[in-house]
């Protein structure tokens, strides 16, 4: 078992069972954007002890996965990303707003970091944001539209994008993007770290940025390592 989980990627293991993402958070692996790569790889990238990951590993795969997100059908699991995911960015997006302008404002002058982490999260609110749009409006139904194709045997016409891959390839970049900018943000914070004098208004802006790339992160998973790769293998049976 041990062995199996070094030589196997890191996206998969997570898109098997979700449980392991805390595992791969614990010691900075990133199993989103970057999840593309052996355990063993990314342990030598990101300078983890192999042996300590795979125990903590073994540990959670023996038991049984509570939910099944790989087992969704293609609708389901959209839904669950929109009412889950994107309704969380939505909702905690205009709070966030508030805090970090307000935070750099009132501790900026000890906390110059402050600026660059407020523009840092206004960029990537309204990149998110329009993301989103671009998935609820074009790709989802799409991809939700073959999966009715599908199942009661009718063709489907062809895509103003073409190939599904055009899409899917953008919103990947895009992925990468934000999640490149959240580890700016993470760097930035020490971690989303509140300093001995910050105020409780800094620490919960600082554990709502730590709750919010968290959920980044399944959300992008979800997408890139589950979702993105049963679509395109659909899009291939239909054209096939």
């Amino acid at each position: 078992m041990i062995k199996e989980l070094a030589n196997r990627k890191v996206g998969g293991i997570v898109a098997e069972n979700f449980k392991t993402a805390k595992v791969f958070t614990q010691y900075g692996i990133d199993f989103c954007c970057k999840g593309g790569i052996s355990v063993t790889d990314a342990c030598e990238k990101n300078g983890v002890e192999l042996s300590s990951i795979l125990a903590d590993l073994e540990q959670i795969v023996v038991q049984p996965e509570e939910v099944h997100y790989k087992d969704f059908g293609l609708s389901q699991l959209i839904d669950h990303i929109v009412t889950k995911h994107h309704s969380y960015v939505e909702e905690t997006i205009p709070a966030l707003k508030i805090y970090l302008p307000k935070l750099a404002a009132v501790h900026g002058g000890r906390h110059p970091e402050l600026f660059a982490v407020a523009q840092e999260f206004l960029l990537a609110a309204d990149a998110l944001t329009t993301h989103m749009k671009k998935e609820e409006l074009i790709l989802f139904p799409y991809i939700k539209a073959m999966e009715e194709a599908d199942s009661s045997g009718f063709s489907i016409s062809e895509a103003h994008f073409g190939h599904i891959n055009n899409p899917i390839a953008m919103m990947e970049h895009e992925h990468d993007t934000e999640g490149e900018r959240f580890r700016k943000i993470a760097a930035l914070t020490d971690g989303y770290t509140c300093p001995p004098d910050g105020c409780q208004t800094y620490k919960v802006a600082f554990a709502m940025l730590k709750e919010f790339e968290e959920d980044l992160h399944t959300h992008i998973h979800l997408e890139n390592n589950i979702l993105f790769p049963k679509a395109v293998k659909l899009y291939q049976k239909l054209n096939a």
